[in-house]
Order: structure tokens, then C-alpha cells, then sequence
């Protein structure tokens, strides 16, 4: 599984005193380009809907992940500007919806933060220590929660929902590097090239 490669970004402290990895376009950017289908830094909803499908969802999940993805998170990235009606999401504000109750992996300027990639699995994974189980991904979630905040709750949950039922392997885990991967956005394109890659196969058979 694809995941950062250890000399293609720098390590920077990031302002709670983590080592966050940094690069020009930062990690969570990376993580939502996947999602700009035309690559010009701007995510709409008809483009959430098509990389949803081209990771493997359904239509109805695609159809409301996009629905609900792009009107929580389009006013949030285009600060100062009049609302739209089409609810662009601006990849390069992304880290300002970035929401409540979550890993800590991203800090507040988009860049991934070792130490607490790590602690997910040091805190967490019990039965595989490079794994989460469905129970332990549950958990983590529960030990996540800010009081009061649900909207964080929700989004927390179907965030991970969504990877454990696409991602799991055979026995039910979450691996660690497929985790990883996810933060940087390599999964999906790893994803939407394995599906593609398929359909060629049962095309031609």
C-alpha cells in the first residue's frame, strides 16, 4: 500500500510540539485532491460524487456523501465570499473545516503528525498491533469524542465507517499502512487504479 515516503517531505514541529510532516501542498490537502477531478483546486459536489464511485462506493452513499460533505465543508474554505449554491470546497482552506473530535493526525495546518498516527495504534490495537479491529476503531472514536460536540461525532464516525467497510482485510482489520495511506489521499488513487484494473480484466474475460 502506497504510503509517504520518508525523504519526499520535511519534518517541522507543529504548534502543539508534534513532529508534522510539511510539504508545499500540506498532507491533508493531498488528502482531499484526490476528490478535484479536473485539478483546478476546487472540489464540487458532482466531483465528491465521482470519486466516491471511483473508490468503489455505492451510488446512494455517493450520492450523500457528496450532498452532505460539500455543504458542511464549502463555506468554512472560502472565507470572506458569498455563499454558493454550487458549494465549492477550495482545496487550499481545507484545514480551516477541519472538525472536532478527530485523531489529532492533522494539526491545525493540515500537516500529518507522526506522533499521533502512532498513538492511535499505541492506545488502541490490541489484538494486531499493526491493526484496528472493528471493536478498536470503535473505540478509538469513543476516546476521541469532545464533549458536547456531535457534529465532530458524526463526521468521525462516517469518515471511519466508510474506510473500515471498504478497506478491512478478510479477517476484519484496519491495517496500519492503509491507514496511513488514507491521510495522504495515495489509498484512493491506489483504489480507483485496482478497481479500474478489474474492470479491464472482466471486460476482456
Amino acid at each position: 500500500m502506497a504510503s509517504l515516503g520518508p525523504g519526499a517531505l520535511a519534518d517541522k514541529p507543529s504548534k502543539d510540539g508534534n513532529e508534522a510532516i510539511s510539504s508545499d501542498q500540506n498532507v491533508l490537502q493531498k488528502h482531499v485532491a484526490f476528490f478535484d477531478r479536473n485539478h483546478d483546486g476546487v472540489v464540487y459536489p458532482w466531483e465528491t460524487f465521482q470519486g466516491f464511485r471511483a473508490i468503489g462506493c455505492g451510488l446512494l452513499l455517493s450520492t450523500v456523501s457528496a450532498f452532505l460533505i460539500n455543504i458542511a465543508l464549502s463555506q468554512k474554505t472560502r472565507p470572506g465570499k458569498f455563499p454558493s449554491l454550487l458549494f465549492p470546497i477550495e482545496i487550499k482552506n481545507i484545514q480551516r473545516a477541519k472538525h472536532g473530535s478527530d485523531s489529532g493526525v492533522y494539526d491545525t495546518e493540515g500537516r500529518f503528525v507522526l506522533s499521533k498516527f502512532e498513538e492511535i495504534f499505541a492506545k488502541h490495537a490490541r489484538a494486531n498491533t499493526n491493526a484496528l479491529t472493528g471493536d478498536e476503531l470503535m473505540g478509538m472514536l469513543k476516546s476521541n469524542r469532545v464533549p458536547k460536540d456531535y457534529k465532530g461525532w458524526v463526521a468521525s464516525y462516517a469518515e471511519w465507517k466508510i474506510l473500515y467497510i471498504l478497506c478491512k482485510d478478510k479477517n476484519g482489520l484496519l491495517h496500519k499502512d492503509t491507514i496511513r495511506a488514507v491521510y495522504d489521499g495515495s489509498l484512493f488513487e491506489t483504489m480507483e487504479k485496482e478497481r479500474m484494473s478489474a474492470h479491464k480484466k472482466a471486460s476482456i474475460t
